[in-house]
């Protein structure tokens, strides 16, 4: 199974949005897809499930069916990670329920990355927490793919969820925000990676679990396009799109010289589109007239497909991920 996490620390990219589509879209092209709802906002459960289904899955008392329920016992320090509960959205796709609850795991994740330089066993079990629990979710659903949405900073749940993930996608959109967002996410990545390496040699030889190597290796970014508006003319918006390359690449990668094209995608804002998607709870792709989406939206709607097929096909490509046989 490829685990691919969407990440930039600039929020409001649509990073969210994205996940959800290409979740949906790679189980399209006949992927057994999990996503994994690991970022504390829970944006991307609440885009696959109506308020009624998440009252069920977060109780006030008893487990909740979500990630936090997953990990509450290593919160406590009461043992390992339970049973993770998986929502079966579609026969080829499933969700690991992210929860507002998990904010409270941040404190434990920041103090046990400190003792994992130590060798503390209980730490590279929480640690390797997020990981373990998106690889046992794989292989139960048979999964080839898993995608793992995080939150827009570069606290402790991230660094942990990210070194879950093989490969990373960043989310981008053409303004100055966005990048310094990859000014920051470059060399962070590099000093978590190096720092996971370091850690995961000490483990200590009584730690019965597996670890993630800690890998994070980005295959590239998407250009999440805006509505132009009259203060942000398109002049504005094609220079900021053309300095993207070259700071991915210096930042990023760390490799000024490399002239490899790592834009995955541009895509076209469909705004316009979300609320009928939201209604009708499926992808902006799958909207038909009965959704709404009439006259000239459909020709928004066939675009948004072949947008999205394009997209996922790209990087199912560029983390090896092997043909679809459907």
């Amino acid at each position: 199974m490829k685990t691919i996490a969407f990440f930039n620390n600039k929020g409001g990219v649509g990073k969210t949005s994205l996940v959800y589509h290409l979740g949906w879209m790679l189980a399209d092209l006949g992927y057994s897809v999990v996503c994994a709802d690991l970022d504390p906002q829970a944006n991307l459960t609440a885009m696959f499930l109506d308020e009624e289904r998440l009252e069920q899955l977060w109780p006030d008392s008893g487990k909740r069916l979500s990630i936090y329920g997953s990990v509450y016992n290593i919160k406590e320090n009461e043992g390992d990670f339970s049973e993770p509960h998986l929502e079966l959205i579609d026969n080829r796709l499933a969700l690991i329920p992210g929860d507002m609850r998990l904010a409270d795991f941040e404190n434990k994740l920041s103090e046990d990355w400190l003792k994992a330089s130590g060798k503390d066993r209980s730490a590279f079990r929480s640690e390797s927490a997020f990981y373990r629990i998106v690889q046992h979710s794989g292989k139960k659903r048979r999964a080839d793919i898993a995608l793992i949405d995080v939150g827009p900073n570069l606290g402790a749940i991230n660094r942990s969820a990210l070194l879950a993930a093989e490969y990373i996608v960043v989310p981008v959109a053409a303004d100055l925000f966005s990048i310094h967002g990859l000014k920051n996410l470059g060399p962070t990545l590099r000093t978590w990676r190096s720092e996971w390496e370091q850690r995961r040699s000490q483990k200590p030889q009584n730690a019965e679990f597996d670890l993630p190597t800690g890998q994070m290796q980005p295959i590239g970014y998407v250009v999440m396009q805006h509505a132009v508006r009259d203060d942000r003319p398109v002049k504005a918006y094609a220079q900021w799109v053309k300095r993207i390359p070259e700071v991915y690449r210096e930042a990023v990668l760390e490799s000024p010289d490399d002239m490899g094209n790592y834009c995955l995608a541009s895509l076209k804002n469909y705004r316009s589109l979300m609320p009928y998607a939201q209604d009708a709870r499926k992808p902006i792709f799958a909207l038909k007239p009965s959704d709404g989406a009439l006259g000239g939206h459909q020709n928004a709607v066939k675009s948004c497909y072949q947008d999205f097929r394009s997209l996922a096909i790209r990087i199912a490509s560029a983390c090896s991920l092997s043909p679809s046989q459907v």
